[in-house]
């Protein structure tokens, strides 16, 4: 469907043509600026559809550029084609509007012949059906994920209203206030007219962004393959420096032209690509709206100059050559860098290691099902450190195992998938295998086998279902599976998923990468449990892999040591959560999330610093946490991603994550999820703030309710006619009056709280409960 911002622009037209003429409406109105009156409104009621790759349509209102651009009837996400499709990346992969039409975009602002644009159509059409307020919508409105975006084009709307006379703009959602309405129908009426300001550093900026172009850009070979390896792990950020300007960041970018110029951007597929041409590594603004679920961002400064400086500079070595851009260098980054010291490769990535698992964890892609049915819904991250790394400390071992580290993914044919999937998966299990038996004649593991540098050395991951989120600390009670990586998997797994996958690609492309993510899912568990008792690892991986996940075992993993001692000592009860417990003890300096609420220890289940009256709040919401559905039935009736908006006294109000850990007997299959699933271990993580790009629902409950939401939720059970009590009462619908100021309030608290990670967020799995 095309944005949701359409919709509400549509109802709008309608107002407005019932009451005055377009002509004088235009006529007695002052001009309307887009920058000033246009972009807010789409930023209001429509980015939170419309961004990214799975923006209904491609229709991203985020710019003028976007909205400019237009729409495109071909799906970005469509993992079972057989040819990858053109790259359609905003200010990518073309320039103008000409450019643009060319590659298939159709306009939605253009009139055609006397009939309104597409967008006044859509709003229009979503004007004169007018949802009940906060009441469910109709069961025929398919939301999320499964919805068939048809996209019409100008001459196909009218068929598309009459068969979906209730999926006007924006869709299935409280939609535009009379004012914003007749503002937006006033624009597309005289032309939809728009001007561009392009974001332009500050001479602070300015400064930090000739510096850092001057280091990636330095002459020589040892210089040029250290820009290209930065360049490579850096392309994704959204950097912000130093003194900056709140709100503006910038991209990494290589360029035909050098600094002090206009970037003339070099739109490769992958940022490992052939460039083409000589080109320079640059620094360009990062312009639109900024939307939450593709803001990864990394700090720069003198500080973090001087770092690279350091790691990449003072050593004694030099590139004699340059490595090409093939497909064999692409495939392994091991061999492409190997000049470069290891320990500098790994202890760059460690710095920002939050920032590196975002990157594949949580996006930019948008929507990766497939690729997130083969992780966990909760687990902790783990580092090694670089010491007790023998990739890093051995250089036999290191040679041994480079070749064995390629991966899949550089050749789409889909009529050999099969086949090199074999290859790469055997290279993978030889390199277990090489890496269990130098592994077994090293010193056993210790607590100072992990890495303890700074606060990124603690991570917490949480799935929801097609999403995933990062975040510093260790949240929630001790999982299940904990990951520990080593630098070769922490770099394949970059390479993998971020550098070397193409959303665009076909499915051979896509296949390939996502069983090699299984393999390396697994290979973080195996490293963890070199931590365990040895006698009872094979009894966790069992517990790991249950059922088919047996099967998957015995096709496509190797074998495990389970005779090398630990140099842990735990507790052979259940050593699994003694070591989460015992992690939590020795690391409580650099836990970035203390979390009194999922792992209370006495009668206070509360922050301490928080007001006497929001103690009394988490301490009533932590009844619902670490409680199996089989004990919490209601969990069964609730989203992924729930947020608990709680009024408090005077005007204050604290924001909530809601989480719901669905448990399954293996993670161990892109697809057949449903027939692994075991609802009645599904529990529930209770957290300060926002931790999905996605929510799935808002609750907003005065903080005197919260004692009696609980004590409702805890009755509701299997009860669907309880649990709708409780969401007309306190439940934030679609069609909530207030919908949009209680969705954006949640972006409002994250620039409260961490101003640098905020964003819209977006609503395309809001859900109809």
């Amino acid at each position: 469907m095309l944005h949701r911002c359409l919709l509400a622009v549509a109802g709008a037209l309608a107002l407005s043509l019932s009451g005055l003429a377009l002509g004088q409406a235009a006529q007695s109105s002052p001009a309307i600026s887009y920058t000033r009156d246009i972009q807010p409104i789409f930023t209001d009621k429509c980015v939170a559809c419309h961004a990214c790759n799975d923006a209904a349509c491609q229709l991203n209102l985020g710019s003028a550029e976007g909205a400019e651009r237009g729409a495109s009837k071909v799906p970005v996400y469509q993992g079972d084609r057989g040819k990858a499709v053109p790259t359609t990346r905003l200010f990518y992969d073309a320039h103008s509007e000409q450019a643009w039409r060319k590659q298939g975009f159709y306009s939605v602002l253009d009139g055609q012949g006397s009939q309104a644009a597409l967008m006044a159509r859509m709003l229009e059409l979503g004007h004169k059906t007018p949802l009940t307020p906060n009441a469910k919508l109709p069961d025929e409105i398919v939301l999320g994920l499964n919805r068939n975006n048809m996209c019409p084009l100008p001459h196909e709307f009218d068929a598309y209203a009459g068969a979906h006379p209730k999926e006007g703009m924006p869709l299935a959602v409280t939609g535009l206030t009379d004012q914003e309405y007749q503002t937006l129908q006033r624009w597309l009426a005289a032309g939809a007219p728009v001007e561009y300001q392009p974001i332009q550093p500050t001479a602070v900026e300015a400064k930090q962004i000739a510096d850092w172009e001057a280091l990636l850009n330095r002459p020589g070979s040892t210089e040029a393959l250290v820009g290209r390896w930065l360049y490579e792990h850096l392309f994704l950020a959204h950097v912000h420096f130093v003194g900056g300007e709140q709100g503006h960041f910038f991209q990494w970018v290589r360029s035909r032209t050098p600094s002090g110029q206009p970037v003339d951007l070099i739109a490769t597929r992958r940022p490992n690509d052939p460039p083409g041409t000589d080109f320079y590594y640059r620094l360009m603004p990062v312009q639109g709206v900024i939307v939450h679920k593709t803001h990864i961002t990394y700090p720069m400064g003198p500080q973090k100059l001087k770092r690279v400086k350091q790691l990449f500079y003072s050593g004694d070595w030099h590139a004699t050559s340059l490595p090409g851009y093939g497909p064999r260098h692409r495939a392994n980054p091991f061999e492409t860098f190997e000049a470069i010291p290891a320990v500098a490769r790994y202890q760059f990535m460690l710095d920002n290691a939050e920032y590196f698992v975002r990157t594949f964890i949580r996006g930019p892609v948008c929507r990766g099902q497939i690729a997130t049915d083969v992780i966990r819904d909760n687990f902790w991250a783990l580092f090694q450190e670089p010491a007790h790394d023998l990739y890093i400390t051995d250089a036999q071992y290191r040679g041994e195992a480079t070749p064995l580290l390629a991966m899949p993914g550089q050749i789409d044919d889909v009529g050999s998938v099969l086949s090199l999937w074999h290859n790469y998966r055997d290279k993978r299990n030889a390199y277990e295998k090489l890496r269990r038996d130098a592994y077994a004649e090293a010193p056993a593991p210790s607590w100072s086998s992990l890495w303890a540098g700074n606060d990124n050395a603690l991570l917490s991951v949480f799935r929801h279902f097609d999403s995933a989120a990062v975040n510093k600390g260790l949240i929630g009670d001790v999982p299940l599976t904990t990951w520990l990586f080593d630098y070769p998997l922490l770099e394949r797994t970059y390479y993998q998923l971020a550098v070397n996958f193409d959303v665009f690609g076909n499915v051979s492309h896509q296949l390939q990468t996502r069983l090699y993510f299984d393999l390396i899912r697994n290979g973080a568990e195996v490293n963890f449990l070199r931590l365990m008792p040895a006698d009872q690892r094979g009894a966790i991986l069992s517990d790991w892999y249950q059922d088919s996940g047996k099967v998957k075992m015995w096709l496509d993993y190797e074998d495990i040591d389970t005779s090398t001692p630990s140099g842990l000592k735990l507790n052979e009860r259940d050593p699994k959560r003694d070591f989460g417990l015992k992690l939590l003890q020795r690391s409580a300096s650099l836990n970035a999330a203390p979390d009194p609420i999922n792992r209370c220890n006495g009668a206070y289940c509360s922050r301490p610093q928080m007001s006497a009256e929001f103690r009394d709040v988490e301490q009533s919401l932590s009844r619902l946490v670490s409680r199996p559905a089989a004990g919490l039935r209601v969990i069964n009736q609730l989203p992924e991603a729930s947020m608990l908006r709680i009024e408090g006294q005077g005007g204050q109000r604290q924001v909530y994550s809601l989480l719901r850990n669905r448990a399954h007997s293996n993670v161990a299959f892109l697809t057949g999820e449903a027939y692994r699933y075991q609802p009645g271990l599904d529990t529930l993580t209770l957290y300060p703030g926002v931790l999905s790009s996605y929510p799935n629902f808002i609750f907003n409950i005065p903080a005197s309710d919260v004692p009696e939401w609980v004590e409702d939720m805890e009755a509701a059970r299997d009860d669907p006619a309880k649990f709708e009590r409780i969401v007309m009462r306190w439940g934030v619908r679609r069609s909530h009056p207030e919908f949009w100021r209680y969705f954006h309030d949640l972006s409002t608290f994250i620039e409260e709280t961490d101003p640098y990670e905020a964003g819209v967020l977006d609503m395309n799995r809001y859900e109809n409960l």
